[in-house]
Order: structure tokens, then sequence, then C-alpha cells
């Protein structure tokens, strides 16, 4: 059965400064129909330019230089101008991390969601998306400017404008970070549950690693650019593989004990100017042995999880 999404050998460059900087070196994923799958990693890990890629929505700064992106069979990059916006409209949704930045700030909210319901929307069609997104009032954010709303109340219009074609695919990067805690968890729960409705593939591209292992049924950890650890969510996030997600999760505040320090992973994420020679991660990794930096480390599928690493078959364990 051909997957839904499917992501081979994926190489971006960005042109800055006159240098070249490699956002994606050889990113690697695919994901099933149905799938809610958590896409973690530091900044700089390569996230954001993959959520961008799998629509066609890069900056006229990056080139993609290697590998595909496929759609359902699809291969994003090859399609004409037409045949990319027929992608976006009718089988991808967007929900970005800035919420007022991604409206709209000259035109009516009910106007706008109308606009996402191809212009076939009626003013009750509008009014239900915004009340589907659990705004008290709907008829009054129908008649408001981006400015006048608040950015949970923004950030809810934002998830209504996504869902309301039904897309097969939905991107959310950090869709809740500029969010205080407790917006955040109620936002969260309306993107899931609208998507369970529809049975929309989730990809959430987030930092929050305890948010993805309660509402993620997968978790994909980026660095570098690539895909180094994916599985189950409980398997990757309870029993890690890579030394890089088992220093994620040393990381997360709330697994310290009271009084104790917290953990932060020494060194800072590569800026990449071509191809990793070995493994991205040798640098900052305690257990990186010599073949780590000279030899890009194979794809082992150990432990019902796939793991980009030389040591994939050693006992890495968040405790150690």
């Amino acid at each position: 059965m051909t997957p839904l999404l499917h992501i081979d050998d994926l190489v971006v460059d960005y042109a800055s400064g006159g240098r070249t900087v490699r956002a994606l070196d050889g990113a690697a994923l695919t994901v099933q129909r149905g799938e809610t799958v958590g896409i973690v990693g530091e900044s700089g890990s390569g996230k954001s330019t993959l959520g961008s890629a799998i629509g066609g929505l890069l900056p006229g700064a990056a080139s993609v230089t290697g590998g595909a992106v496929r759609v359902d069979g699809d291969d994003v990059n090859t399609l004409r101008p037409k045949q990319l916006r027929a992608l976006r409209r009718g089988r991808l949704g967007y929900i970005f991390q800035e919420p007022i930045g991604s409206l709209d700030p000259t035109m009516r909210v009910g106007r706008q969601v109308e606009l996402a319901l191809r212009g076939r929307g009626t003013r009750a069609d509008v009014t239900a998306h915004l009340a589907r997104v659990q705004l008290a009032d709907p008829d009054r954010v129908a008649r408001s400017y981006p400015h006048q709303l608040s950015g949970g109340m923004a950030q809810r219009v934002a998830i209504a404008m996504a869902m309301a074609g039904e897309p097969e695919i939905l991107i959310a990067d950090e869709p809740t970070a500029a969010l205080d805690s407790q917006i955040r968890e109620e936002v969260l729960g309306v993107i899931f549950s609208l998507a369970a409705e529809a049975g929309t593939t989730i990809l959430w591209l987030s930092h929050d690693l305890p948010a993805v292992a309660k509402r993620c049924s997968r978790v994909v950890v980026m660095y570098g650019g690539r895909v180094v650890e994916s599985g189950a969510a409980s398997a990757v996030l309870d029993s890690p593989r890579h030394p890089y997600t088992a220093a994620l999760v040393r990381a997360v505040p709330g697994a310290a004990a009271d009084g104790a320090r917290l953990s932060s992973i020494p060194g800072q994420p590569p800026v990449l100017t071509g191809s990793a020679q070995g493994c991205a991660f040798a640098p900052r990794c305690p257990d990186a042995l010599g073949p780590c930096s000279a030899d890009r480390p194979p794809l082992v599928s150990v432990a019902e999880r796939d793991v980009l690493c030389h040591l994939a078959e050693a006992t890495v364990g968040a405790g150690r």
C-alpha cells in the first residue's frame, strides 16, 4: 500500500550570506494514513524545513538539491504551480507557530474562513467552523479583525481554517508555543479531536516531549537535518536507542528530581555547509567512537524502531 507521505533522502540547502547552509541532510520519513506523529528536536534540527517541504512552501533562499517528497505517490517537487496549489488546498493543512502572523490583518476573520471553505461557505457555515474550535462567541469573532483577537483566539481561528477542508495531512509547527500553559492544552485538545473526527494524519513539530508522548502514537527525532530515531512514542521516549534521543529525554524539566540540577546537552547543534562526514551528533555524544566522526551511520531497525546510529544495538537508556 502506498504510504500517505514518503520523504526519501531529502536534501535542502539555504543560500545565506554568500555561503550555503544545509538544513536537511538526507532526511527520510514514511507516514501512514491516520497516524499522529510528533517530530522533535532542538531548534536547527530541520523540523520546520521538513514541514515546509511537504507543501512546497520553502522560502526563495532554499533549494531542494536531492531526494523526494511524495504525498500519496505524487512527487511534490515536480508538481506544476497549479497542481501544487491544488495539493495545498485539497490535501494539506498548516498551523503555524505565530497565530496572528498567519492571518491576513486587512480582512475580517469570517471572510478568511469563507475563503478557506473555497468561497462556498455560507455565514452559517463560517460560524459553525468557528464554533467547532470552541470559540465562545463565533459571530463576534467572524466580524473581528485579527488584531482584535487574543493569541489563543487567533490560533483557534487558524485551526478552523486549516481544518475547513478536512485535509489528509495536518502539519502543525509549534502551534502552541506563543500561548500560556492552560490555553496550550485546550488548543492541543481542539487540534487532535478535530483531526480524529476527520481521519486526518497529524505531523506535530514540537519541543514538548511530555505532550508529544501523551498525544502522539509515533515519535520522530531529528538532528543535523536527519531523522535519527523513530518509532512508537512509548518505546522511543521510555527506552531511547540513539544517544541524542536519550539526551533530549534527560533534559526534560519534569524528569529531574526535586532539588536536582536540570540535565543539559553540552555543545551546540551543528551548522552544516554540506553533507556531514560522519554522525552530526558525534562532537556532543558521550558514547562516540572513532567511526562515528568518520562514517555516516547506517539505518538500523532494532527494538521496534529505526535508529541512525553506529551504536544502535547497544543499550543507551534514558537514565544513563
